[in-house]
């Protein structure tokens, strides 16, 4: 007689109803879901004290048509017949989806806000400029009246970055601005549009020789766990990083020339890859997110691409330690870098052998029976690129110091599991949603000297609250630190409680020593530390170059890094931000 097969959860598969809440609140594809296996449902019931009739019904699911009753527009009609003057008519969009979809980032807040309907700031106007200088009217045109703008890239913003909190208009850059101006071989660099998705930029260089006619292949070497939907310029303008990091570099590195348009004027940096001439422009725009113009144009790195040299590695530590220890020794060795280096700590750990379909298998039965202990035991994933020499050594020597501090190997499967995932595990943030769960990440960057300060500080935190998941894993590893992620998992009665809860972990993090962002940017959520971070005399010269570019605050105003806070918000650590200046767009032409 067959064993009744275990309960398992309905999770949705069909796509979001277009114009619905669902379809701006979903990650990525419309057509494409991963859903938690049965050994991570096993645990998320364990941890959280459900049971099967707590997944038996979905709640909040925003299958709704989008309507905004209480977001009428607030842009003069003249306003809005003079920008549709410059792009077209069918390059503008009043609709509330529109107004909506392109106001809305990926925070987990916003998932949870549009699911309750509370709705927050939406632009007036959409706009999809065609060229830079399409932008560069837009922006004359709304300097003069003091016409707020916003920039939405690729839209998997997780920190409010475009939040339009005064209304005005958003410039959408991934829909015309999405091409290579130029590749040169020769220098190694690629000429590009900011709003160029990171899937199409990526085949374009991989093919570069059918495309350009280049005798090489060429990859970008910047792969964020977005990249899918993101944009090279979001890239530059939020200093990302991305899971190749460590051996590309971040793209603070990668970016060497840039074309901005400004309130204040137009310029284009220098793509020399070394010159001493003073503070360089180039550096100050990085990481800026919208708050002194317009990035329009870029020019960037390119390399070899050469994935027949890629060599996976995985590795299982005795101890979090022990890892931390064997990740460091690598990164200080001389010898080279990996370019995927991934370090679980022992409660990330857990969840990934479950994931990876590791657990109960004969891999976990030898773990058990050389020592290494579930809750103790810590998983590294890397991978080795390049050259072929030069990737074999790099995966020779960092094998050879993983097992002189206690590692033994795993082959290279669960890597492969892994790559195979890597940019779909946010598919199933949907699935718990739909039943009352959240799981949202921060990062921050530590030092080797302070790693562990900041680890169990932070972990100790979010498991005071009682039953929450702490997942946190090292990547982006470099000689001098690392950056660490947090990710917790629970069970939220209410929009207030999670954003305390989460401002708990800013805290921590700032009071045990931690950097407030390693590559996700400031954006709002972040910008109340930000003068408790930096101090007054780096922020005050933040604000003066920002006052230089946009005299007149037009560029993403309402409190983008900080910038722009009033007195009341900034001392009283508001999450909502007081701006200095009126809220509605249509009275700032009296001003």
């Amino acid at each position: 007689m067959s064993r009744k097969q275990d309960f398992y959860p309905e999770w949705r598969e069909d796509p979001p109803k277009p114009g619905s809440y669902r379809s701006i609140f979903k990650w990525g594809d419309p057509k494409e879901y991963k859903h938690p296996n049965r050994r991570l449902y096993k645990l998320v019931k364990e941890e959280f004290g459900l049971t099967d009739e707590d997944f038996k019904s979905r709640k909040n699911e925003g299958d709704e048509i989008v309507e905004l009753p209480n977001s009428p527009l607030k842009l003069q009609k003249q306003h809005i017949e003079a920008i549709s003057g410059i792009v077209g008519e069918e390059n503008i969009s009043t609709r509330d989806y529109d107004r909506l979809k392109y106001s809305t980032g990926k925070t987990a807040e916003e998932s949870r806000e549009l699911r309750e309907r509370e709705i927050k700031e939406v632009a007036d106007l959409i706009v999809h400029p065609r060229n830079k200088e399409d932008v560069q009217k837009i922006i004359v045109y709304c300097n003069e009246h003091k016409i707020p703008v916003y920039v939405y890239g690729g839209g998997s913003t997780v920190n409010f970055g475009f939040r339009p909190v005064m209304g005005g208009i958003t410039l959408v850059m991934q829909t015309h601005m999405n091409k290579i101006v130029e590749m040169n071989e020769r220098n190694h660099t690629c000429r590009v549009q900011a709003g160029m998705m990171g899937p199409a930029f990526e085949e374009v260089l991989n093919n570069a020789p059918e495309q350009f006619g280049t005798k090489h292949r060429f990859t970008g070497g910047h792969f964020p766990q977005s990249f899918e939907y993101s944009t090279v310029g979001g890239w530059i303008v939020t200093l990302g990083s991305g899971q190749q990091s460590s051996y590309f570099g971040d793209s603070y590195h990668l970016v060497i020339g840039q074309e901005w348009v400004t309130p204040r004027g137009n310029f284009e940096t220098k793509t020399f890859i070394a010159e001493a001439t003073g503070p360089k422009l180039n550096d100050i725009m990085k990481g800026c997110e919208g708050t002194f113009g317009v990035l329009v144009e870029l020019t960037v790195k390119i390399f070899k691409w050469m994935p027949e040299n890629q060599f996976p590695m995985c590795f299982i530590f005795p101890s979090w330690e022990k890892g931390v220890d064997a990740a460091r020794e690598v990164s200080q060795g001389e010898f080279g870098m990996p370019g995927v280096f991934r370090l679980s700590d022992p409660e990330e750990t857990s969840v990934a052998l479950k994931l990876y379909g590791i657990e109960g298998t004969f891999l976990d039965t030898l773990m058990y029976l050389r020592g290494f202990k579930p809750m103790e035991r810590c998983l590294l994933l890397s991978r080795t690129e390049g050259e072929r020499g030069f990737a074999k050594n790099v995966l020779r020597k960092s094998k050879k110091v993983f097992r002189r501090f206690g590692g033994m190997s795993l082959t290279g499967y669960p890597v492969k599991e892994w790559e195979h995932s890597r940019y779909r595990d946010p598919y199933m943030r949907e699935d718990l949603d739909d039943y009352g769960l959240t799981i949202d990440t921060l990062e921050t960057s530590v030092t080797w000297e302070n790693l562990h300060t900041i680890h169990r500080a932070v972990r100790s935190y979010v498991k005071s609250r009682p039953k929450t998941i702490c997942m946190s894993h090292g990547s982006h590893f470099y000689s001098q630190g690392t950056n660490l992620y947090f990710i917790f998992f629970g069970k939220f009665d209410s929009l207030e409680e999670y954003r305390s809860f989460q401002k708990g972990i800013f805290d921590t993090i700032l009071e045990s020593g931690g950097s407030l962002s390693h590559h996700h940017g400031v954006g709002r959520m972040i910008a109340p530390w930000m003068e408790d971070y930096l101090g007054k005399e780096q922020m005050d010269v933040l604000r003066a170059l920002k006052n230089h570019f946009d005299p007149r605050g037009i560029m993403n105003p309402g409190g983008q890094m900080g910038l722009d806070y009033g007195p009341e918000g900034l001392k009283n650590r508001e999450w909502r931000i007081d701006w200095r200046g009126p809220r509605d767009p249509a009275s700032l032409d009296a001003q």
